[in-house]
């Protein structure tokens, strides 16, 4: 691939995802008392999607662990219990986040 063609291609991903970005806003936008205002819908689904979107993180996380086997799960809950205690002590997705992936990491490799 030239140079060339891959300008192009970055500028047509680019492009592809400010747009799809763009579109709801636009679509489901609304303007009230002269300032935007977004649908119920949107802010239903604003509201719904990010605890799905965590609940399927969890399931797909625990999809191949065997509870019945091996080390019974005990690095994916012991991480599982630290993620959780870092987000309730300092309610920051990111940080639980990554601390979870890294001591899950840390079990795996050095404990278990």
């Amino acid at each position: 691939m030239t140079v060339v063609q891959q300008v192009i291609s970055i500028a047509i991903a680019a492009v592809a995802n400010f747009f799809t970005r763009v579109v709801p806003f636009l679509v489901f936008g609304r303007r009230r008392n002269g300032k935007e205002e977004l649908s119920p819908f949107i802010e239903g689904l604003g509201n719904f999607l990010p605890p799905a979107i965590m609940g399927m993180l969890v399931v797909y996380c625990f999809r191949n662990v065997h509870f019945l086997s091996g080390n019974f799960g005990l690095p994916e809950i012991i991480a599982s219990i630290i993620t959780i205690l870092v987000y309730l002590r300092k309610r920051s997705m990111c940080l639980s986040l990554l601390v979870g992936t890294i001591s899950y990491i840390i079990l795996v490799n050095f404990v278990f």
